[in-house]
């Protein structure tokens, strides 16, 4: 018979959060895959289980490499359980092309539900939870990370990202000049752990604290953008979104027909506040 892939949900933070399931699963898989074996023992102790199958390494660096192998032991009939450092496995972290290889194969895919950053961040933020989309890692670069944030400008559900905490202050500011000052977020630090933090308000104001520097696993929560008629968006505003654009790389007449969509104004009204913004220049 095929085996079966379960990928399990690990603690974000506090151990006690282990699904009850969680240790029966550690127990009884043939294979472990874990994205850092270190990490495994140290939940697997804490747990008070020993696992009796083979444990792997299953992280970027050899995911590629090492799904194919997994795959045959799924076919072969063995039970593989996917674990990754914190949270849900392929969610922002390794496992989606196990799951896309085993699901090619017809392998039975299944999960042990566990605890997630996004949800918990989304819940706590204070933010509205009806209709969200998770986001992920922003790009590193400046200009890349202009471009992705450009992208949902105009987004009206509420939006989640990972961010690692020496780049958080950068992000906020990108997002502040994007989305604006005063739209709300919330940044979520150590969820689940001792030092738990969450910290609300504008993005001008939270890139502003994070400019002293935050420490911890940093999970953002921005509230989605507002619905406006033509007239609540002034040739100042156009002007901007325009300038945003462009500094991401976006040609100018590219960038006031993308503004003119997005404000849902003509171009023409668009290329008429950037000509008279550039008129009025010094």
């Amino acid at each position: 018979m095929i085996g079966t892939l379960v990928l399990a949900g690990t603690p974000i933070g506090d151990i006690a959060d282990a699904p009850p399931r969680l240790a029966e699963e550690l127990t009884g898989a043939d294979v472990i895959a874990a994205e850092d074996t270190r990490r495994l023992r140290r939940l697997t102790q804490a747990l008070g289980v020993t696992p009796k199958g083979r444990v792997v390494s299953y992280f970027e660096g050899n995911e590629s490499a090492r799904t194919p192998e997994l795959v045959e032991e799924l076919v072969g009939g063995a039970r593989v359980l996917l674990v990754t450092d914190a949270g849900m496995p392929s969610v922002s972290d390794p496992g989606y092309r196990l799951v896309a290889a085993a699901v090619e194969r017809d392998v039975r895919v299944t999960a042990v539900p566990g605890p997630s950053a996004v949800l918990t961040a989304l819940a706590l933020s204070g933010l509205p939870v009806d209709r969200f989309c998770f986001e992920g890692f922003l790009p590193r670069k400046a200009g890349e990370r202009l471009g992705r944030l450009r992208e949902v400008a105009g987004e009206r559900r509420t939006l989640v990202y990972f961010e690692a905490p020496h780049r958080l202050d950068d992000t906020l500011s990108a997002m502040a000049e994007v989305f604006g000052a005063e739209r709300r977020a919330a940044v979520c630090r150590e969820l689940t752990k001792t030092y738990e933090e969450v910290r609300r308000g504008g993005l001008g104001e939270l890139a502003a604290w994070a400019a002293e520097g935050v420490r911890g696993e940093i999970t953002v929560v921005v509230e989605g953008a507002p619905e406006k008629g033509p007239e609540e968006v002034g040739p100042e505003e156009l002007v901007r979104r325009v300038r945003v654009r462009e500094e991401a790389g976006e040609r100018r007449k590219e960038a006031i027909a993308a503004v003119a969509v997005e404000a849902g104004v003509p171009k023409r009204v668009v290329f008429d506040a950037v000509v008279a913004a550039k008129n009025a220049a010094p």
